[in-house]
């Protein structure tokens, strides 16, 4: 599927998109204004499902909260995934505060504090072990509450997630535990202080190819299953992170899932009898909320530089820094963009979209063909639904902040 083909499945009635049963005004109107987001709730809970549906029975499906923290979303999906994974203690404690039990909740993340030790351990979440010296400090904090922590160990394999966005794992990181050094940790657990529950092996995020994305998983069961036949550690669950992409870009074809679940389901059945867990946790963020939101500007003005149509809005890079470029891209490629009121129009205009910003970084949308527009029109970002307003610097020049709605 090209990017151009998310145009094709929108929802249009009288040229207008539709978008969680509203026209982009009416959205304007309930969030009190723009520069706003809106995400539908209704695509989440079908995303969910619809995957659920493919899954076999022992995996379980976690949302990684980063990839979008609003807490009406988080409180939606509390009911329909079986765990969180969260990146900071205020994410551990918006995760708490949704209802999901806490045995349910992974905290993960290489640099946490002492207080978010202490948080994690008080609460009974299971922590992600990044080091030796995060392991050591847990062991402190759970003989100074007399209590037993539980962790799990983050591994960073010797392989990568091959055309990853962002690769999280093999070589050199500063995620993880090097995967030669979990055998040792592992034979010299003190049982008395932690209950060892799993494993995390996370290798990388925004992938749609299929083949890289079975390769990593084969090459994750397979070291699990070393690890543990080496050392006789029984754990209850192996988390093999997520990396599951959704198309932003032009020529970008959705990710094959049946061919990467049919791997999955494959690999259960080889190594579940083998390695004797419970739960394989499928660790998603972007794939579950990502094209479930959309963000939505206002033309402020209008004018003509050289030969070329500048559409200035006020909405940019302070609010969407994805969107802009700033945020992993090497060579900057447009979102979908649309003009909601005028998705019927047949003669469009060549133009850039910039925001308010006093920088040329500020950009939502480089020579891109658009309806005619004109001051106070709307322009609106699709697939936003994920690393928007939390990834973005919002304080940068003291503009507004951005406004969020979920329907």
């Amino acid at each position: 599927m090209k990017t151009h083909d998310i145009h094709h499945r929108l929802n249009v009635e009288n040229n207008q998109l539709i978008f969680a049963g509203k026209s982009a005004e009416e959205i304007i109107a309930i969030a009190g204004g723009t520069p706003c987001y809106v995400y539908d709730k209704s695509l989440v809970v079908n995303r969910v499902k619809a995957l659920r549906s493919m899954l076999p029975e022992t995996v379980k499906i976690h949302y990684a909260i980063k990839a979008n923290p609003y807490a009406p979303l988080v409180g939606q999906m509390v009911n329909h995934v079986d765990g969180f994974d969260v990146a900071s203690h205020q994410e551990l404690i918006l995760a708490l505060a949704s209802g999901m039990p806490a045995a349910n909740i992974s905290f993960a993340g290489p640099g946490k504090s002492s207080q978010d030790l202490t948080a994690g351990v008080a609460s009974g979440v299971i922590i992600n072990v990044e080091s030796e010296h995060e392991l050591n400090q847990i062991y402190a904090i759970a003989q100074q509450q007399q209590c037993r922590a539980n962790i799990a160990l983050r591994v960073n394999p010797s392989f990568e997630l091959k055309n990853s966005g962002m690769s999280m794992a093999g070589g050199s990181k500063p995620f993880g535990i090097d995967a030669e050094n979990i055998t040792a940790m592992l034979k010299k657990l003190d049982v008395d202080k932690v209950n060892i529950k799993g494993l995390h092996i996370f290798t990388g995020s925004q992938n749609l190819n299929a083949e890289a994305l079975m390769q990593a998983q084969s090459n994750t069961f397979e070291l699990a299953y070393q690890l543990l036949k080496e050392t006789g550690v029984e754990i209850t669950h192996l988390n093999i992170g997520g990396g599951f992409g959704i198309p932003y870009f032009p020529n970008e074809k959705a990710l094959d899932l049946t061919a990467v679940i049919d791997n999955l389901t494959k690999l259960l059945e080889k190594y579940q009898p083998l390695l004797g867990f419970k739960e394989i946790h499928l660790e998603l963020g972007r794939y579950l909320v990502g094209e479930a939101g959309i963000y939505l500007s206002r033309v402020v003005d209008k004018k003509v530089s050289r030969g070329k149509t500048y559409l200035v809005v006020d909405g940019g890079m302070h609010h969407h820094l994805a969107n802009s470029g700033n945020f992993g891209q090497v060579i900057r490629k447009n979102y979908p963009v649309v003009m909601p009121q005028e998705m019927g129009h047949n003669a469009p205009e060549k133009v850039n979209v910039v925001g308010p910003l006093c920088t040329p970084l500020d950009i939502l949308a480089n020579q891109i063909n658009l309806a005619p527009a004109k001051i106070g029109d709307v322009i609106a970002v699709l697939q936003s639904g994920a690393y928007g307003p939390t990834a973005s610097p919002q304080l940068f020049l003291s503009q507004p902040q951005v406004k969020e709605l979920m329907l």
